[in-house]
């Protein structure tokens, strides 16, 4: 178990839908330079194990010791899972939890684990009962010091502000699909800030297709000399996101971690904000643009 709670990355490698390719694609993002890894005991999305066994060959290739790394894994309800569960459906929901996080242990190879996250609640509204079982499971294994950080993803603000209300050990972190056409999330964003919540943004690539292929998004990229996706990933960054990247490409793992040698003036980010504006409406769902980057639907 670690001493000391390890600072999170900045930038986190997502592992969902990679299938037989998880376990070659892990190790790749760690030699890559990627220290954060993010996972879930959800066979349906993840193959966990396979997580396991590519930070395994990091370690043994001298690339990461365990502590260069941040390792994220989630508990998913009932309701997210397929026949392949990692615990007894039929136990109470505290003890899914535990068998859920004794499974993750197992497959990843570590008795500490960085970040325990909710995969999301049980309602559409609201919290209930079930999801404050689970979080009061969660608020156990960290007062244990097998987890440093516990979080929640797929919530709505309410939802967010409503944990944040009723929990003794408060979230630390909120993993969530970050949509242009709301203006980036920001009041999500504000919340998280101003409550010591560090914002998890996923599928800023796949669910922002309108921007990413833009053509002033093009011009400002050609500017910087980066490609629309690092100004994108900038931007997230600027923006106090942790972004999340699931690439399955060594060569735009490599482009994704080159974006701290460059900023963006107060113009580019009110430029990037006009851009999602102009697309109007609600978000919409839409297929893979880039290669290798993750599914629009899991993280």
């Amino acid at each position: 178990m670690s001493a000391e709670l390890p600072e999170h990355p900045p930038f986190l490698y997502g592992t969902a839908w990679k299938e037989d390719g998880t376990r070659r694609l892990t190790q790749m993002a760690l030699k890559q330079g990627f220290r954060g890894i993010d996972t879930a005991n959800q066979r349906k999305h993840y193959f966990e194990a396979a997580v396991g066994e590519g930070i395994a060959d990091a370690m043994d290739q001298g690339l990461v010791t365990r502590e260069d790394i941040f390792v994220q894994t989630k508990f998913t309800h009932v309701r997210g899972q397929d026949e392949r569960l990692p615990y007894d459906p039929k136990a109470p929901v505290s003890e899914q939890v535990q068998q859920s996080f004794a499974s993750s242990r197992e497959h990843l190879r570590m008795d500490y684990i960085d970040s325990l996250v909710l995969h999301g609640p049980t309602v559409r509204k609201g919290l209930a009962a079930a999801d404050l079982d689970a979080w009061k499971a969660m608020e156990a294994l960290h007062d244990t010091g097998v987890v440093g950080h516990i979080g929640v993803s797929n919530v709505t603000l309410e939802q967010l502000q409503m944990l944040k209300k009723v929990a003794r050990v408060k979230p630390r972190f909120a993993q969530i699909r970050c949509y242009a056409t709301r203006n980036w999330d920001r009041e999500m964003r504000d919340f998280c800030a101003a409550n010591s919540i560090v914002y998890q943004g996923f599928s800023l690539l796949t669910a922002n297709r309108q921007v990413l292929n833009h053509a002033d998004m093009k011009d400002l990229a050609r500017r910087h000399n980066k490609t629309p996706a690092q100004v994108i990933f900038r931007y997230a960054l600027e923006g106090g996101m942790l972004p999340i990247t699931g690439t399955r490409n060594a060569g735009h793992m490599a482009q994704d971690l080159d974006i701290f040698s460059f900023q963006l003036t107060v113009q580019d980010r009110r430029a990037i904000e006009a851009m999602a504006s102009e697309g109007g409406g609600m978000p919409f769902r839409v297929t893979i643009k880039r290669p290798g980057a993750l599914p629009v639907d899991v993280h």
